[in-house]
């Protein structure tokens, strides 16, 4: 189902994990715009407070804090029992949470790894389920996945990041194909690097091509916004990055591995 008309949005929920900052901030900020309340969640409640008092300065809407780590296995059904409680139906879910941890697989730490993991795939996977099937019962919805360029090949040093938004772009992609005519966008959005917190997050110092291939982030939140509300399965924003990736599929794995290491590590 693709949308007809975006006053249809007015006065509906939508709910943006990993709200605090960059991405999250952004796409608070478009939906807002467009007339819908919100519910915005992250670790950093202070943060949020903050973002909360912007939006209703700036717009007609209601905006719902959840203070919520998505680290912790139980935190998608207490967030899903928190919303039935209030009443929300949600009509959109921006699952946007998510970090990479910058280094040689072999020097992470497990229990690092395992917080990265239980929220880009699995606190997404669980969100994802609870409110897709919601939507498909309502017989409507729209939900976007955040992914990365990095879901496109092997990244050493962001070996177990690269492998879950390969996950996430996959498994959106196959979402999409199954929803489409069940009333539910699905879309995928693959950033490149981004003027957000991800390499400070990361751990990582930006190196030339990460600075020379730098993108704003409202530009490529609203890329992600619009192909969303299009029925779009898959958005690369930006013609490099595009470039980027159609370059990569062009030459052998093994070399585009090595080439991805050099542009990580200089």
């Amino acid at each position: 189902m693709k949308l007809k008309n975006k006053a249809e949005l007015i006065g509906k929920w939508a709910l943006i994990t990993g709200a605090s900052s960059g991405f999250g901030v952004d796409y608070a900020h478009i939906l807002a715009k467009l007339g819908m309340n919100l519910i915005i969640t992250a670790r950093r409640t202070e943060k949020l407070g903050q973002l909360k008092s912007e939006i209703i300065k700036k717009y007609p809407v209601q905006v719902i804090v959840e203070s919520l780590d998505l680290a912790l296995p139980d935190a998608p059904l207490k967030l899903s029992r928190s919303l039935k409680e209030r009443e929300i139906d949600t009509e959109v879910l921006i699952n946007n949470a998510g970090y990479g941890i910058y280094g040689e697989f072999i020097h992470a730490k497990w229990q690092e790894t395992q917080k990265m993991l239980q929220v880009d795939i699995m606190a997404l996977t669980q969100l994802t389920k609870i409110f897709s099937d919601e939507m498909v019962e309502r017989g409507s919805g729209h939900i976007l996945l955040v992914a990365s360029i990095a879901s496109y090949q092997p990244t050493p040093t962001y070996a177990t990041y690269g492998a879950a938004k390969s996950y996430v772009l996959n498994f959106g992609e196959a979402l999409n194909f199954e929803l489409k005519n069940k009333g539910v966008n699905v879309s995928v959005l693959s950033p490149g690097i981004t003027a957000t917190e991800f390499l400070k997050v990361s751990g990582q110092k930006a190196t030339i091509y990460q600075r020379l291939m730098m993108m704003q982030s409202y530009p490529v939140a609203l890329i992600g916004v619009n192909s969303m509300f299009k029925g779009v399965p898959s958005v690369v924003p930006g013609l490099l990055n595009k470039l980027t990736i159609c370059f990569s599929k062009l030459i052998p794995r093994k070399i585009q591995t090595h080439l991805v290491y050099i542009t990580m590590k200089q």
